[in-house]
């Protein structure tokens, strides 16, 4: 199974996500977006497949968010987009793409159902506990 991840090393929810495919036994593909950013027809193609809008992949922590107004319902989707793709750290993360879907792993937990096999008890760097009986978790 192939598995990309769209990562960013300094946001916890990602590193937590990398380490859960890692534990299922993938070496997936690491895109480090800010770093090499996806092409736009990438990204319009991401978003199609999590069925998510442009402003609902918006990243607002940490971004020129609220500097460039984006709160703001004037901008169009294609617009945004604009936003995403000259200021990469707007894209929220981490994205995941396998053969079972395209997600925002936000939980990580979220990535399981993207997973070929299980990743039994796995330990956030928090020290929360995921297991298969998680809530949001998938089932064994």
């Amino acid at each position: 199974m192939t598995v990309t991840i769209y990562h960013n090393s300094d946001c916890g929810t990602s590193r937590n996500t990398l380490a859960m495919i890692r534990q299922s036994g993938e070496e997936p593909e690491v895109v480090e977006y800010l770093k090499n950013p996806p092409s736009r027809d990438t990204l319009v193609s991401l978003i199609a497949a999590m069925g998510m809008t442009p402003r609902a992949l918006l990243r607002e922590k940490g971004t020129p968010y609220a500097a460039l107004d984006l709160a703001n319902p004037k901008w169009s989707d294609d617009e945004l987009i604009d936003f995403m793709m000259a200021h990469p750290i707007l894209i929220n993360r981490p994205i995941v793409v396998s053969p079972k879907g395209v997600k925002l792993c936000r939980p990580s937990e979220a990535v399981l159902d993207l997973l070929a096999s299980d990743i039994g008890q796995f330990v956030k760097e928090d020290g929360e506990l995921v297991s298969p009986n998680t809530p949001g978790a998938r089932a064994g």
